[in-house]
């Protein structure tokens, strides 16, 4: 394989920029003829309404894990492994149940590019602001903007 001459730039050119929101976005993105490149928005909205469903109420959280995730999404993480808006949802109340009074906060800046992004979460008091779970999502999109798989790790967990 022959290395390009210092100073060549690529066939397939790689950019980087830096937007404000969600805690600061660094957004990497890989273009070629043949690759479509997604606005930072697209990533942004679609991690918002991920968000909007884990801090929904019990009555309105059905319609947000379906305004987030498409029908066939996968969520697995190192508690769970389930399918379909019925399993994440269930997914959802059992933590919900488990921490009353907390909420799902973004922590850290998002990095995203093509259909993928990950960033850090925290789930956090809404009585002290202790934050005793936290660990990072790493999320697929499916064209319409929703998440169709989400790799779920822990890195801070009560008692661990």
């Amino acid at each position: 394989m022959q290395r390009p001459a210092a100073g060549a730039v690529p066939a397939a050119a790689m950019t980087s920029q830096v937007i404000d929101g969600l805690g600061g976005v660094r957004h990497c993105e890989r273009m070629t003829e043949n690759q479509e490149v997604l606005p930072v928005p697209f990533h942004e909205e679609s991690i918002e309404r991920y968000f909007a469903a884990w801090n929904a109420t019990d009555d309105v959280l059905d319609k947000a894990v379906s305004a987030a995730l498409t029908e066939d999404a996968t969520y697995t993480d190192p508690l769970a492994d389930v399918a379909g808006h019925e399993g994440i949802a269930a997914v959802i109340r059992g933590a919900r149940a488990q921490f009353p009074g907390f909420e799902f906060r973004v922590s850290g800046s998002l990095d995203a590019h093509h259909h993928v992004a990950r960033f850090g979460w925290e789930l956090v008091s809404q009585a002290d602001g202790s934050a005793p779970v936290a660990g990072f999502d790493v999320v697929a999109l499916a064209e319409d903007g929703r998440i169709r798989s989400v790799s779920g790790f822990l890195d801070r967990v009560p008692g661990a």
